[in-house]
């Protein structure tokens, strides 16, 4: 189920909201666990049972780590000392946390790419390969909700955060519907004391409501239209220049919009429900380098992949190698965690080798003397370079497109059958709006966060304009519903 759909509109969300309020206060942590459940069932129903088993291990280690029967003053459990030493006993409970849930994500996402990458080495030496009697699914959401809940034993273990002790308010973190299946990332201590107690207010229902409808519209329409002037360029054999940089610009829309707009729609239902989320997006493309950028997009796995992965590796504490290292590490982990291809490989090492040259010469070095317009231009247009290894099918089609980029693709006369699409003055139009919105016009975060009458009618018209557009089209994918 997704949130740009009628089912969701109209019946899951209203009755979901119904039965919220309906349930007194000290219940309705049950509640929304089970509604959650409800809607993570929706596509396949055994996938709740991976998500039930990540949640009972994590919620038993992090038990583990402070004893079973220690009690604070309060009645709650303590929290370990941040600069205590661990016992064996300890760092084994953590390393059960973190073991469970790389194994999940690792054994479902990654190993048809595994099998898939095997047969291509044997093949590519002479060997035959093997035909591979499992094939797995690839469970929804499920690599949001492993770093979600791995990094709640982590942060008990650093005495960071301490334990939950009603197994039903841990469920409530790991399953919570409006971020389940998409984000954003949200650890543990964020939302402590809101699972512990929250408050509900009109104003913060209506808040909620008006980035709802916001983040509806950028995904109906702007991603919509701009997915499919990529989809054109994407699937074409050969395309002139311009159309490769005109699917390559709205691919880099489509995914800003549609990820943008689904985090809005998120941090809008968490607003309904009375929980408070950080953002995930901070205009990433009026970033003036690879580094800004990676400090605007996708905050919460950027600020995930930093304080789990780039910290304990050393960060930029060591020498200027291992720091060079450390981040093209994270990267090509940043990459894998999107999807399991090599493209993704690809793209993560671009981003790997660019975040390296930016602190080896300097953030702007590249750009020296140039005014910031300009870095914005050009790391923009280094991005969009780098969507294409994400969007391509495999390696192969991402050399093509590139070389199309450059001019020095193959071009037929059938070419010029995709500039009808990808020139079409409605998908263009709605291009230069995506454009206008992306480079001039302010956060939908900020814009909600005062109200006014005005405000909340143009949300209003923006909502029924999405619902009345999603309602005769049948073009409505979401990109990361394949991580």
């Amino acid at each position: 189920m997704v949130f740009s759909s009628h089912i969701f509109l109209f019946y899951f969300l209203p009755v979901a909201l119904l039965l919220y309020f309906a349930t007194t206060p000290r219940f309705r942590s049950l509640t929304l666990t089970v509604l959650s459940y409800g809607f993570y069932s929706w596509t396949n129903p055994l996938f709740c049972l991976l998500l039930l088993g990540s949640t009972a291990v994590d919620y038993i280690c992090g038990r583990a780590l402070v004893g079973w029967r220690a009690l604070g003053a309060d009645g709650d459990l303590p929290m370990l000392d941040p600069g205590g030493s661990r016992t064996r006993i300890q760092r084994a409970w953590v390393g059960l946390s973190v073991a469970t849930n790389l194994g999940l994500l690792g054994f479902f996402k990654y190993f048809n790419f595994g099998v898939d990458t095997a047969n291509a080495a044997l093949t590519a030496l002479g060997f035959d390969g093997f035909d591979a009697v499992l094939r797995v699914t690839l469970p929804l959401g499920i690599s949001f909700y492993t770093f979600q809940s791995m990094s709640y034993t982590i942060d008990v273990y650093r005495g960071r955060a301490a334990p939950q002790r009603r197994v039903i308010d841990f469920a409530c973190y790991v399953a919570l519907f409006p971020q389940l299946v998409a984000g954003p990332i949200i650890r543990y201590h964020e939302l402590a004391e809101q699972l512990r107690a929250r408050t509900h207010t009109w104003e913060k229902a209506a808040r909620g409501l008006a980035l709802f409808m916001v983040g509806l519209a950028k995904k109906i329409c702007l991603a919509n239209p701009c997915g499919k002037m990529a989809d054109t360029a994407f699937g074409a054999a050969d395309l002139h220049t311009l159309d490769a940089w005109i699917g390559a610009v709205a691919y880099a829309f489509q995914i800003f919009f549609d990820f943008s707009g689904y985090s809005d729609m998120a941090i809008g239902l968490g607003l309904m429900f009375g929980f408070t989320f950080p953002k995930n997006f901070d205009s990433p493309y009026s970033s003036a380098s690879i580094t800004e950028f990676w400090q605007r997009w996708h905050i919460s796995l950027s600020a995930w992949l930093r304080d789990y992965l780039y910290i304990p590796l050393g960060g930029n504490r060591i020498s200027p190698r291992r720091t060079y290292i450390n981040l093209l590490v994270v990267m090509l982990v940043g990459g894998l965690w999107h999807g399991a291809a090599w493209t993704f490989v690809f793209w993560g090492a671009i981003h790997g080798l660019l975040l390296a040259a930016e602190r080896a010469l300097g953030q702007r070095a590249m750009y020296r003397a140039l005014p910031r317009p300009i870095h914005v231009a050009l790391t923009f247009a280094l991005v969009c370079f780098a969507w294409v290894f994400f969007r391509a099918e495999d390696l192969a089609h991402a050399g093509d497109y590139l070389r199309a980029l450059v001019g020095l693709g193959d071009v037929s006369d059938a070419a010029r059958l995709i500039a009808v699409t990808t020139r079409h003055p409605a998908y263009l139009a709605a291009g230069a709006i995506a454009a206008a919105i992306v480079w001039l016009a302010p956060q939908s975060n900020e814009w909600t966060r005062r109200l006014t009458v005005w405000r909340l009618l143009v949300a209003a018209a923006l909502g029924a304009l999405s619902i009345a557009v999603m309602s005769v089209e049948e073009f409505n994918p979401f990109i990361y519903f394949i991580f």
